[in-house]
């Protein structure tokens, strides 16, 4: 126990300055080799692009809540840090940074370029574990790893490899989401789809050798430029004629054949579809079906190529206006409709993405995600939580594409595959050719997402099954992350997972939702409403922020964040921190040999520790289902209410007048339940639950490991409940009495009490000082038969009945003046509502539910009136009869 100088106010930056490192410094965060089992987490690797943001910061506060509780509880418990390159994300911000240099990284060469993207992250990744230790994450950093680590590269090339050699990895040329910025291919779940304002342009085409055309729509000119046929469908009674014929493509004159094809919807527009192989995924199947030309008319930038004739070297946002206006101009344009449609963005540099043909690397999806699906009918499944996102899990699963895996990158995974020089062959390998002259490595790198999915298990050592920490910690416990992630990571985490070790790589997933502002709006740069976390936590403390994150909302739900939250959050610290220095003053040099839980107690006593028992009892069972949020509240009821507002100030009693050996007692109970209270709080305020632990007798190095609260049967007692909430009930009654009367606490009352029973009356009795403390009795009556007077205030608790007599209570003049003025208030406002209503232009004139609304107030006011008029009434008799 430390020097009793807590300060008279909460300053939440001298509470946690120095914590995180003396925690660090001991060791606390290391695995506990004695634990009862383990207990592991893998951190979602946050990516070395910048600032971590609220919703870092709420995932990770999730993660050591559940992970200080687990080492409180005697788990040998390994939390894993680390991060991922991200690679579009990262490359790009570097490229940003060489731009205002006026250096591309194709002046820097492929190895200079990446020895300044490892700068950046190095850079980073100390920013990173900067804002870690503001938050107090209690992290293994001697774990710590990386998505591009040596280790972690090795399970990237067994992985690719194995996948090859089972036919689970092919490449091959098909369209995929290109991005034109970043110039790389992107998977599906990389594209965001946005209503955007767009345009149908209807197109002539016309029928070689004939005085017909056929009408065309389409929402993409410029890649009409690479149109190989028109088709119909084969059943469609309007083109039957036309099946086998030629149209003309305008502009460039190139002649196509219509092909008939049962993808064709009769029923959609003019039932006639241009078909673009090399850039529309359903044409690219039709072209397969058809044996069609694919032309690629875009360069890898987005503009045009020597393909697209005299558009080349154009934007292809350029190419489209000038195309239109050529059709115009020689008659081929139709109309043009406005339209809103959905059109797919780059989710990493919000452009728009093209469809396109390229030749890219793919993992084939049937046979794991059958296996994936498979899983989770078994006792290895995945428990989500909330359970609703197993639904959206299996759905995905069941829809799943081909995932195209190479990136046109050069920060990230390499692709592990070389082609012979001159024979072109295919050498797909965990290490180079042994004759690495005659080969040339492919120069793409792997989806970042291809590395993330292996995370679990390759940061606890794999494709070593024999190292310590993967037969230890894998697989892992519990994996925290965002809902909006179960595509991109969860799911391809799973089943890479159950293909290389045979399990799921967690027993449970706890979605949680996204921050928003006030409003309810996601957070973006664009709306400028975004929070830094650690400027909150200058303000606030990393506690306050912590609590906030904990209580904002139930699992998968999204929270909204506010200053009047904060402010909340801040002010129930300073409440415990307030309530402690109470308690320390108090102890004066007791010591933790000193207390003793045996000793007889009062009824304060015994309600307190069964409270207590109760409190351990729901907030475990909560934690256990991740009921963050309403364990927060049991917590805060327990707290302010039950400890503070309560058992202290009826503590006050016992130190002020009771003998010494209840005095000890009460010393006992106070410090133990704040003990317990503060480790309870502990895994959510880890900072202030320190700092006070460290002000009261207790044995033990530090909070962070010191034992979990547990029950104890023999602080049981439902009779102490039961007659405190009877007391509790009893004194709030009074009290809203007085506050009806305007009679403060300072002046005494009359206090009549008639009990249900026997039973009620000897409690009652027994514990006279407290109702004499908090309700300031003159005459106090406590009997199974009271006689009670005429004027009275009455009020029914559990197990008795309240009476308060008016006389001595109520200045009847006084009372009798302010009950005319609140006559002639409500006199006023019905007199005002009948004169508008009697207006015939209002209530002819108003919306109906603004006349019945002043319908509705005119039925009110003469409630209150009449309710008024009648306590006036009866006080004017009282006061007649007492002349």
């Amino acid at each position: 126990m430390e020097e009793n100088n807590m300060s008279t106010k909460y300053d939440p930056t001298a509470v946690e300055a120095g914590k995180y490192q003396e925690w660090l410094d001991k060791d606390l965060f290391k695995p506990n080799e004695k634990g009862t089992e383990p207990y592991s987490v893998v951190i979602p690797p946050p990516n070395v692009t910048g600032k971590l943001h609220l919703g870092h910061a709420w995932d990770t506060t999730l993660q050591d809540i559940i992970i200080r509780q687990k080492r409180m509880q005697g788990y040998d418990t390994l939390w894993l840090p680390g991060m991922d390159h991200a690679g579009i994300a990262t490359q790009a911000k570097v490229e940003e940074k060489l731009a205002e240099q006026n250096i591309s990284r194709h002046d820097l060469g492929r190895e200079k370029f990446l020895e300044k993207v490892w700068d950046w992250k190095e850079e980073y990744a100390g920013n990173i574990r900067d804002q870690w230790a503001k938050v107090g994450i209690s992290v293994d950093y001697s774990r710590e790893r990386f998505t591009l680590d040596e280790g972690l590269n090795k399970a990237v090339n067994k992985v690719f490899v194995d996948l090859y050699n089972k036919g689970l990895i092919y490449r091959g040329e098909y369209i995929i989401n290109w991005d034109p910025k970043a110039q790389t291919a992107l998977s599906d779940i990389e594209v965001e789809h946005k209503e955007v304002n767009g345009a149908f342009y209807h197109i002539s085409y016309p029928i070689v050798d004939s005085e017909e055309s056929v009408e065309i729509a389409t929402t993409r000119p410029e890649t009409m430029l690479g149109d190989t046929a028109v088709a119909v469908h084969p059943d469609d009674e309007r083109y039957q004629h036309l099946i086998g014929k030629k149209v003309l493509l305008p502009i460039l004159n190139r002649e196509l054949d219509v092909i008939a094809d049962d993808y064709v919807d009769m029923e959609f527009g003019t039932g006639v579809v241009k078909i673009t192989p090399a850039h529309d995924p359903n044409d690219f199947e039709i072209g397969q079906r058809h044996d069609l030309k694919q032309i690629n008319v875009m360069n890898n930038d987005g503009s045009m190529n020597t393909l697209a004739g005299k558009y080349e070297g154009m934007d292809r946002f350029e190419a489209r206006k000038a195309l239109v206006s050529d059709l115009k101009e020689e008659g081929y344009l139709i109309k043009i409709e406005d339209m809103q449609h959905s059109v797919g963005h780059s989710e990493r540099t919000g452009v728009i993405v093209e469809p396109r043909l390229s030749t890219q690397w793919f993992v084939k999806m049937d046979h794991l995600s059958d296996k994936a699906l498979a899983n989770q009918l078994t006792d290895d499944k995945v428990n989500f939580v909330p359970e609703r996102f197993e639904k959206t899990f299996n759905s995905w699963m069941e829809n799943v594409h081909d995932w195209v895996i190479s990136r046109q990158l050069w920060w990230g995974h390499r692709i592990p595959a070389w082609y012979h020089n001159d024979t072109g062959e295919v050498y797909v390998g965990e290490s180079a050719p042994s004759d690495p002259e005659k080969w040339t490595q492919d120069n793409d790198v792997l989806d970042t997402w291809f590395s993330s999915a292996l995370w679990p298990f390759s940061t606890m050592g794999w494709p070593d099954e024999e190292s310590s920490d993967f037969k230890k910690y894998f697989p892992t416990s519990t994996l925290v992350t965002g809902y909006d992630i179960i595509f991109f990571w969860v799911s391809r985490m799973i089943f890479q997972s159950l293909e290389f070790t045979g399990k799921a790589p967690f027993k449970h997933v706890l979605m949680h939702g996204l921050i928003r502002d006030e409003q309810g709006r996601k957070m973006s740069k664009s709306l400028g409403n975004g929070i830094d976390p650690m400027e909150v936590i200058d303000k606030y403390g990393a506690d306050a922020l912590r609590w906030f994150l904990s209580n904002g909302s139930a699992p998968g739900q999204d929270v909204r964040f506010s200053y009047e939250k904060m402010d909340a959050s801040w002010n129930f610290i300073n409440k415990i921190w307030n309530a402690s220095r109470y308690v320390i003053m108090n102890l004066g040099d007791f010591s933790v040999e000193e207390i003793d839980l045996t000793m007889e107690k009062s009824i304060a006593d015994k309600w307190i520790l069964a409270r207590l028992n109760e409190t351990v009892r729901q907030v475990t069972d909560l934690f256990e289902k991740f009921e963050f949020g309403e364990a927060g509240r049991q917590l805060y009821k327990f707290i302010w209410d039950d400890y503070c507002d309560w058992y202290i100030e009826m503590s006050k009693e016992v130190l002020t007048q009771g003998t010494e050996e209840q005095k000890q007692s009460a010393k006992s109970v106070l410090v133990h339940v704040l003990d317990q209270t503060l480790r309870l709080l502990h895994p959510i305020m880890p900072f202030v639950t320190e700092e006070i632990w460290s002000h009261i007798p207790h044995s033990g190095e530090s909070i962070v490991t010191a034992e979990y609260p547990v029950t104890r049967t023999e602080f049981e007692d439902q009779d102490a409940i039961e007659n405190m909430d009877m007391l509790i009930e009893l004194i709030r009654a009074v009290r809203t009495i007085r506050s009806e009367a305007d009679r403060p606490l300072s002046k005494t009352i009359d206090l009549l009490i008639r009990t249900k029973g026997d039973k009620e009356e000897a409690f009652l009795k027994e514990n006279e000082s407290f109702i004499r403390r908090f309700c300031n009795p003159d005459q106090l009556v406590i009997e199974l038969a009271v006689d009670v007077p005429e004027e009275v205030k009455v009020a029914v608790v559990t197990g008795a009945e309240v009476f308060i007599p008016l006389a001595g209570l109520v200045d009847f003049k006084e009372e009798i003046k302010r009950l005319e003025k609140e006559q002639s208030k409500w006199q006023s406002e019905i007199t005002r509502v009948e004169k508008k209503l009697a207006n015939e232009k209002f209530v002819q004139n108003a919306p109906e539910s603004i006349v019945e609304e002043e319908r509705s107030k005119g039925r009110e006011y003469q409630e209150k009136f009449d309710s008024v008029t009648r306590q006036l009434a009866k006080m004017i008799e009282i006061e007649e009869d007492n002349r």
